[in-house]
């Protein structure tokens, strides 16, 4: 189930363009912007069913979701460390709630996959820093 996330909450997608914590060109195939854009639909999908204190902000999601699917196959996209981690928090929640399901094991492969392929634009240093601001 894969869809647009931008113009959901423009108000709110404003504040977010532009502000990136240490950022990074990277080139992305086009079917790791697939995988990464489903992710942030299934992240999408959490934060609507969520009554109060979503672990999300839409707006963030929708802001990221335009920047991965903007570029034509081959160039760059900006994202941050901060994008990274959010895509890492969001695959996480996926994994854990596909344990129960007979693909696990793939979710699993993937999921360390695109954990390899995001973490390697910062150092171990970066992602210590970022995370202890948190």
């Amino acid at each position: 189930m894969s869809r647009t996330l931008s113009g959901v909450v423009p108000s709110v997608f404003d504040k977010y363009c532009g502000t990136v914590i240490q950022p990074r060109e990277i080139v992305f195939e086009r079917d790791a912007v697939t995988a990464l854009t489903e992710i942030l639909g299934i992240m999408a999908d959490q934060v609507m069913g969520e009554v109060s204190n979503p672990r999300w902000e839409i707006a963030k999601l929708a802001d990221l979701e335009a920047r991965l699917m903007q570029p034509a196959d081959g160039d760059p996209v900006t994202i941050g460390i901060d994008d990274a981690a959010l895509l890492l928090d969001g695959m996480a929640f996926t994994e854990v709630m596909s344990v129960e399901f007979p693909w696990f094991e793939m979710v699993q492969w993937t999921a360390d996959f695109v954990t390899a392929e995001l973490r390697q634009h910062w150092t171990e240093d970066e992602w210590r820093d970022f995370s202890a601001r948190a």
